[in-house]
């Protein structure tokens, strides 16, 4: 084997396995990107009766997995019956009648629309609370193998799409007739068994990764539940589309002159369609602009595997191989799609994270946005490289040329092999929109605190916990946690920090023990909430209750 060769191999392999590092160290865990924002009853929170359904509120669409949605009643026994139902991102839970006093739990395991799970439990109670029935930690848990096996597979598939685009590319639009097509031919097939394996991989792990089992204690059942799955459809649809092209690519990679002009506009269709299953199983189907985001992220997708596999081709074969005369047709030609390539990256990696930052201050602030600007940097670099690529182009005639050629390119190649990998992380990091999502439902959720003297045990509700119009809602108890008939209801509000006197809050009786109010807090601040309960013509209390308000 010539030094030259060593070279082209070593820096392929170490291409490879860099990405494999890449893509297999920062992703882990995967995480979910969906999120609770809301549930009735709220969490934590006392309700006078027992409710006859739980709904659930996601940031996004999410999908049912069989068996992994349950609610517990005090006793622990299931408190749910029926099968639970999902509409868009509203998960309606059915309850039996007639339900005990106490705490109840809710479990629950989905997967959200980028093809993630997401489980979680929250608890509430009726009429008073108390020991809440338990569930294991391990049941919402994501098997360790399986966690680390999915950035491998999605390495696998990242890997193939450079192995096969950009080669076949180059084969069919400018390599020259007189070489051999053997070496090339091999990488390409390659590329398509790693498509292949990739996509198999891929749909096996989903199953004990959204069940949370272990990786060989899938069933048939839950294999079943996958492919029928919008990420099952979209995972067969690839298989599909990618056996087909495997046909077609076979005259052009003999080289013998049999493919035609249809087949490789065929071959060109079926691309796309390929190329367009990997941002349909990922964030881009969450988006809130899921239609531009899919087509945004399959550009970038292409360009990707158009320019790294380009430069595969042109360190691997070309420039060891290709005369002076070749290399003086090609080179022009793949200097203006590497500068097309690059450009379409830079675009569509604006836009999408554009979409996916939300904020000036998440770019600093988050994970995902300090990622985005680690991902810029390293493209700053590999667009300055490509320049002066583009320069040796114009001035190859000179002797050193082809060789700073290769060196410049192969470091181009490491390059890309790193930001490759921070793409890949970013696959698996929550977007700051989904985390925005998350907290807005945590900070709109239900404020539920207890107060209580020798005669009241007073349960306040302040929902939602926002400047605005704001609710709520009083239950009275007995120290020994009995309802308590309550004969006046008096309510005040007040912000001493900004100001704010007390203000009256209306009440409403709607039970004996059980009152409600309406005011709009018009400040954020902690405001400071008194209530007078009469509970006989001698008898009341006066609580207060401190609630902070964003």
């Amino acid at each position: 084997m010539t030094v030259d060769r060593r070279r082209a191999s070593a820096a392929l392999t170490g291409l490879l396995l860099g990405l494999l590092g890449l893509l297999a160290g920062p992703a882990s865990p995967a995480r979910a990107h969906a999120a609770l924002v809301a549930s009735d009853p709220g969490a934590n929170t006392i309700v006078p009766d027992a409710p006859n359904r739980v709904t659930l509120t996601f940031s996004e669409s999410v999908q049912l997995i069989a068996g992994k949605i349950q609610v517990l009643a005090p006793d622990g026994s299931r408190a749910d019956q029926g099968e639970p139902q999902a509409a868009g991102g509203t998960v309606t839970i059915p309850l039996r009648s007639g339900g005990a006093r106490g705490t109840y739990l809710v479990s629950y395991r989905v997967v959200s629309a980028d093809s993630h799970p997401v489980a979680g439990t929250l608890t509430y109670s009726v009429g008073a609370t108390s020991t809440p029935p338990s569930e294991s930690d391990a049941a919402q848990a994501v098997d360790p193998v399986v966690r680390a096996l999915i950035p491998v597979g999605k390495y696998l598939g990242y890997a193939g799409l450079v192995l096969l685009v950009g080669p076949v590319l180059v084969l069919a639009l400018l390599w020259p007739h007189r070489l051999s097509r053997t070496g090339p031919a091999r990488l390409v097939w390659t590329g398509v068994g790693l498509v292949l394996a990739g996509t198999v991989l891929g749909l096996w792990l989903q199953a004990p990764y959204t069940t949370g089992s272990g990786l060989f204690d899938v069933s048939g059942g839950d294999l079943q539940a996958v492919l029928g799955s919008t990420f099952g459809a979209v995972m067969l649809v690839r298989l599909g589309v990618i056996a087909a092209a495997a046909f077609l690519l076979r005259p052009l990679l003999r080289g013998d002159g049999g493919e035609s002009k249809a087949d490789l506009a065929l071959l060109g269709v079926l691309g796309v369609a390929a190329l367009a299953t990997w941002p349909l199983t990922g964030h881009p189907t969450a988006s809130p602009v899921a239609g531009v985001s899919v087509v945004v992220d399959a550009i970038h997708l292409a360009a990707m595997a158009v320019w790294l596999g380009g430069l595969v081709m042109l360190t691997g074969f070309l420039l060891r191989h290709a005369n002076e005369g070749e290399l003086g047709a090609i080179l022009p030609i793949w200097s203006r799609w590497a500068a097309t390539a690059v450009a379409a990256l830079i675009t569509a990696g604006v836009v999408q994270a554009l979409i996916e930052v939300a904020s000036f201050e998440n770019l600093f602030e988050t994970t995902y946005g300090q990622l985005i600007l680690a991902k810029v940097g390293l493209a700053a670099v590999v667009i300055a490289m490509a320049a002066f690529s583009r320069k040796l182009v114009r001035s190859r005639s000179a002797e050193t040329g082809p060789r700073t050629l290769r060196r410049v390119v192969l470091a181009e190649l490491a390059v890309t092999a790193i930001v490759l990998g921070v793409t890949a992380a970013l696959v698996q990091i929550p977007p700051p929109r989904t985390a925005e999502a998350a907290e807005t439902g945590a900070t709109s959720s239900t404020i539920t605190q207890t107060v209580s003297d020798s005669r009241v045990s007073l349960q306040v509700d302040v929902f939602p916990a926002t400047v605005g119009n704001n609710s709520l809602h009083l239950y009275a108890y007995t120290p020994d946690n009995k309802p308590l008939p309550v004969v006046e209801w008096t309510a005040t509000a007040a912000l001493p920090s900004k100001g704010i006197e007390p203000i009256e809050v209306p009440l409403l009786r709607i039970t004996d023990f059980h009152a409600i109010g309406d005011i709009a807090l018009p400040m954020a601040g902690e405001w400071t909430f008194k209530f007078t309960v009469r509970t006989s013509e001698i008898d009341q209390s006066t609580l207060t209750v401190k609630a902070k308000i964003s």
